[in-house]
């Protein structure tokens, strides 16, 4: 019979498609864009440890389409990375372009919205963290004071325990009312 390159174990597969929101055709998808990033340097074949050891350098995942003009880019890596300074393992990948893909349901793309705008880390959305997505998103064309403004208004209007940073929960009401939240927090591979 025919020569068949065999990438992962079907154990594997299922394991994927157990942790992920993706079927096995979707995995293998995933896995081409993965080594299609750097085909020198990913191995073909992915053994023993390598799917969650060997670790795409973030300069290269930065110049895939899906990101590259997205001013997130660099903070969604470091999110979805386990040495969370952006550089992904193939199984760091897989998650990642899970929690995008359609399939992912709304909490779960929510939790990881509030995770991406914490750019702290403190497990708040407070000030600094909605000036720092301000910067990204307008690529710095709004003043200061405009940016202070903005932040002040997003803290009033959300802010409902008054302590002046938003919890996961007034966050998730907060971008749960948002209509175009689910069609601009996808990726489709």
């Amino acid at each position: 019979m025919g020569n068949k390159l065999v990438t992962f174990t079907d154990q594997q597969l299922i394991n994927y498609q157990d942790c992920t929101f993706f079927t096995r055709k979707d995995i293998l998808r995933v896995y081409k864009k993965f080594r299609d990033m750097k085909p020198d340097l990913v191995p073909m074949v992915m053994k023993k440890t390598e799917p969650y050891t060997f670790k795409m350098p973030i300069e290269f995942i930065e110049e895939l389409a899906e990101f590259r003009e997205n001013p997130f880019k660099k903070r969604i890596f470091e999110v979805f990375s386990r040495d969370l300074k952006g550089n992904l393992t193939f199984e760091d990948f897989l998650d990642m372009l899970s929690v995008f893909s359609e399939a992912a349901p709304r909490d779960i793309k929510v939790f990881y919205a509030f995770r991406i705008y914490d750019f702290d880390n403190d497990n708040f959305v407070g000030p600094s963290d909605i000036d720092t997505a301000l910067l990204l998103l307008t690529r710095q064309e709004l003043t200061t004071e405009e940016r202070r403004q903005i932040t002040e208004k997003v803290i009033e209007e959300s802010d409902v325990d008054g302590d002046g940073k938003l919890s996961f929960i007034e966050f998730q009401h907060c971008i749960t009312r948002a209509p175009d939240f689910l069609s601009t927090f996808h990726i489709r591979i």
